[in-house]
């Protein structure tokens, strides 16, 4: 009977459009109790027969419903009323976090622009800032050669959609006679930059990586790419991202890592990583969902800051899940991560998610003269004493921790429920895509495997709205066990990708920092992840420069660019 029925069952609950192998039924076919006992064994339920007839008036009544709520224009930008919320109650009761001083930076020290101008490739944000400021380069001079770089350079990495040239030129000439008249905005100000293709720019294309929405033209910029503009900072390019925000696979082909042309990128943040790594942009912005920084930062040996949920804003961004989206910059450094999430995180009322932090949170300030000793710091002991294939670098990390009077405390993240709620991603997403999927265009899309969105997508069309909800509450019971697993620590270390933290942190919201500490077997580099608690990004961030204070490895860059 299930084979019978199921391509029925498939087509009512899923609301396939032309596209679709079938046919749609119509709204008036009627809801039966064959059709609904189908329907229970796949949804796993056991209702009488009695039961499901006595249902069935008012489950055609809903499905009546959802044909009119389909009717609605529900673009990409529309946010639900619902809002996730990360914060434990034990922050929600806190005091109010007193007031920070100014940024405490180390010493910048002597700066020099190099003989050789391709040396400039490798300079990190604070390194180049410094040169503009002290006028030995120009925003104008700089821009040109970071363009350079991307011409020459992204066919073989096939990491950039556009370039947006007319208006990088305008806004460094701006920063150059700014920074002239003496109104220097800070440590961006005439930076190049470039941002994932998923983030609006006016005049310029906004792709989404994917070939349905290849020609997309949005009217307004990004809440990030206005907030950097503030800070100075020069757009040179729109980078590539895996189609909506997957892999790294776009319309044009496969993103590649600058250590190997013949592996890719990783992603999604596919191209911000790959630029960064090569030397084409000093830093990018990318957005993590569930490890599109992490992942393409240990492609590419970037340092990427995935900042805690809700500090920073997505307005302008496409949105694959509301719940779990995160933006975040992809640099050389711990120190360039902070100076480029100083200028981007804070309130935005157009993403609600950034007025929830609580008033235990302190506004971010960089805090690079911790005493990294005092910190207390975790580590993820399980979980490195497992096999895998960065285990010894991951060793040599904790070694150096050490020798830098780290003192290591044991913490377990096993047992938490958390790879079960990851459907929430993908329901999320079927929603932010309704209409792509229901039109038939998702077969325009590049990828069509079984893992693809076009597939995960239809299959998230069955899932249940209550169990939607209860997967949300089980993740508050998570949030509240992983705070007091963490409940003393100011940060932890762990593996990158061999431990359960990548996807439990990302479920709770929590900050993460992703920095290279040596190279993999298959010649890529290695990683390791710090943790930080909710909005501990200065702890976090200062944790992490005095490890690559220690060490070289954000030092040492693809020898295909340099």
């Amino acid at each position: 009977m299930l084979k019978k029925l199921l391509p029925a069952l498939l087509l009512g609950a899923a609301g396939f459009g032309a596209g679709a192998l079938v046919a749609r039924p119509t709204a008036a076919e009627p809801v039966t109790v064959p059709l609904l006992r189908a329907a229970q064994e796949l949804l796993g339920l056991h209702f009488t027969d009695a039961q499901l007839d006595s249902a069935k008036g008012a489950i055609g009544r809903n499905r009546g419903s959802y044909d009119e709520l389909r009717k609605i224009a529900l673009p990409n930008t529309v946010a639900p009323a619902l809002v996730f919320d990360p914060v434990p109650l034990r922050l929600r009761l806190a005091a109010p976090a007193g007031k920070l001083g100014p940024d405490r930076m180390a010493p910048v020290g002597k700066v020099k622009l190099p003989a050789n101008r391709d040396d400039l490739a490798f300079y990190t944000v604070r390194q180049l800032g410094e040169l503009l400021r002290t006028k030995q380069i120009s925003s104008v001079e700089l821009t040109e050669f970071f363009l350079a770089r991307l011409r020459k350079y992204s066919p073989q990495l096939l990491c950039v959609v556009t370039l947006t040239e007319e208006l990088a030129m305008q806004q460094a000439r701006a920063a150059d006679a700014e920074i002239k008249a003496g109104r220097y905005r800070g440590p961006l100000h005439g930076v190049p930059f470039g941002v994932k293709d998923l983030f609006s720019t006016k005049t310029y294309k906004t792709t989404w990586g994917s070939v349905p929405y290849k020609d997309q033209l949005l009217d307004e910029d990004a809440a990030v790419v206005t907030r950097l503009r503030d800070a100075g900072a020069v757009l040179v390019a729109k980078f590539t991202l895996g189609a909506l925000a997957m892999g790294d696979v776009w319309f044009g082909g496969r993103t590649r890592s600058p250590w190997d042309l013949k592996q890719g990128s990783s992603g999604s943040s596919a191209g911000s990583a790959s630029a960064v790594g090569a030397g084409l942009v000093p830093f990018a912005l990318g957005t993590e969902t569930l490890g599109s920084i992490v992942s393409p930062s240990t492609a590419c040996g970037t340092t990427g800051l995935r900042p805690t949920f809700g500090q920073v804003s997505r307005a302008g961004a496409m949105a694959l899940s509301w719940s779990m989206d995160k933006v975040g910059p992809l640099t050389r450094s711990a120190e360039d991560c902070a100076l480029v999430f100083r200028a981007i995180q804070g309130e935005d009322p157009r993403d609600v998610a950034t007025l929830l932090r609580p008033r235990a949170a302190a506004d971010f300030r960089c805090a690079f003269d911790t005493d990294v000793k005092k910190l207390r710091v975790g580590y993820l002991k399980a979980d490195f004493e497992g096999e895998y294939s960065s285990k010894g670098t991951d060793q040599a990390t904790l070694d150096a921790l050490r020798k830098l009077g780290v003192e290591l405390v044991p913490l377990d993240l096993h047992g938490l429920p958390a790879g079960e709620l990851t459907f929430l991603l993908s329901a999320e997403g079927a929603a932010a895509f309704d209409d792509l999927t229901r039109s038939g265009r998702d077969a325009l899309m590049v990828n069509q495997g079984k893992n693809a969105w076009p597939t995960t997508f239809r299959a998230a069309r069955f899932v249940p709205a209550v169990e939607y909800i209860q997967a949300q509450r089980a993740r508050r019971v998570l949030i509240e066990e992983v705070d007091k697993r963490l409940l003393g620590l100011d940060a932890y270390v762990g593996p990158s990708f061999n431990s359960p933290s990548l996807v439990i942190t990302n479920l709770t919201g929590h900050p993460a920092v992703v920095v290279p500490n040596g190279m993999r077997p298959n010649g890529l580099p290695a990683t390791i992840t710090f943790t930080g608690q909710l909005y501990g990004e200065a702890k976090l961030l200062a944790l992490a420069k005095a490890y690559q204070d220690a060490t070289d490895f954000d030092e040492k860059h693809p020898p295909l660019f340099q």
